[in-house]
């Protein structure tokens, strides 16, 4: 079993930055892909990026640009960088990590962490 623990959200204006953290751990070696979601009330929780562990990203079109997902293996964490915040990104962000057991995948999701941009 893989657990996550996001850090980082909080309040902000508009323009500014927030850099989240989501510590892994547990079956760190059987991760392959890890990434951010965010879900507002009342919709879908979609994706806004994603890492595999061959290095490759994928970015929602809507933070491409100004949200930057990376991972630091030696401290087993994942980290989005987020730049040039619009009150649109307002949301609760979730870090998820999806894995392997025994050949079976799986996966988990991290208690989420608040973000709230400000006009």
């Amino acid at each position: 079993q893989v657990q996550l623990v996001e850090s980082g959200g909080g309040l902000v204006q508009a323009g500014g930055s927030l850099r989240l953290s989501c510590i892994i751990s547990g079956s760190i070696f059987s991760v392959n892909t890890m990434g951010w979601y965010r879900q507002v009330p009342g919709k879908q929780r979609e994706l806004v990026a994603l890492t595999t562990s061959y290095g490759s990203t994928n970015y929602a079109d809507s933070v491409k640009g100004r949200f930057t997902i990376s991972r630091d293996n030696a401290k087993n964490t994942v980290y989005l960088q987020m730049n040039s915040l619009a009150p649109e990104d307002t949301a609760m962000y979730y870090c998820n990590a999806r894995y392997t057991v025994m050949g079976a995948p799986l996966e988990s999701w991290g208690q989420g962490t608040q973000v709230t941009v400000s006009s």
